[in-house]
């Protein structure tokens, strides 16, 4: 984050702090802040570990004896989690925060992160998945370092955010097959710190998970510079 995002960023804080707390969702004034209003709150669909469900995504498995939403077995992506299904309001929120540069949105999205984080492994780093230094200059924050900082706050977690870096700039993957996103988004990153991550616990921030070919790219970097395991934890997730 640059200098001068970083002070506007801290003018929203305290902005956000001295207005009257609002609903994530709509912005009806609600009783504490990042709740939902009563109006929104049966609108989110928030995701967990189903009773006896896959361990690795956390959904139901299915009567082939795995979940119908979980990634190919050959992703390098352990485990993963996600707080709510991407629906109308959760891609407000990443919306907001992204374009809207409503930043404190970070925090509304990691306080809900939390609980399947803890499902995930202990005390290992965060690293958000990065942007591309043109995006980054034109929005002044990467939106997954936001929520991976907030997360880190919590406890029990430490965030490293310059770890990877995006050295490529790709197009948008929305429309694009599985195949061709993995095929746009291949050597599009690298790590700053080549080998210090090896024998480590990773676990990547973003905001939104589609098909997740980001999100394993990176996790295929980790692991060829020897991390012990790389997981991912995202705000949403497309579920259908």
């Amino acid at each position: 984050m640059t200098f001068v995002a970083t002070v506007r960023w801290a003018a929203r804080q305290l902005l956000d702090s001295a207005l009257p707390p609002r609903c994530a969702g709509c912005g009806a004034i609600t009783s504490e802040v990042g709740l939902f209003c009563a109006a929104c709150w049966p609108e989110v669909e928030f995701l967990g570990s189903v009773p006896d469900g896959c361990e690795r995504c956390g959904g139901a498995v299915g009567p082939s004896g795995s979940s119908a939403v979980c990634p190919d077995g050959s992703s390098p992506i352990g485990r993963l989690r996600a707080a709510v299904a991407y629906g109308d309001i959760a891609r407000s929120l990443a919306i907001r925060l992204k374009y809207g540069r409503k930043t404190a949105v970070a925090a509304t999205m990691a306080s809900y992160m939390r609980r399947p984080l803890a499902e995930l492994t202990p005390g290992a780093l965060l690293v958000p998945v990065p942007l591309h230094r043109g995006r980054l200059w034109s929005r002044g924050f990467n939106q997954a370092a936001l929520i991976a900082a907030a997360l880190g706050k919590a406890g029990g977690h430490a965030s490293e955010p310059m770890l990877l870096r995006r050295v490529r700039g790709t197009p948008k993957l929305k429309g694009m097959s599985p195949r061709e996103r993995r095929k746009t988004v291949k050597g599009a990153f690298e790590l700053r710190r080549p080998f210090s991550v090896q024998g480590k616990d990773i676990i990547l921030v973003d905001d939104v998970m589609t098909t997740g070919s980001t999100a394993e790219e990176c996790a295929r970097l980790l692991k060829r510079e020897g991390a012990r395991s790389v997981e991912l934890i995202a705000w949403a997730r497309v579920v259908r």
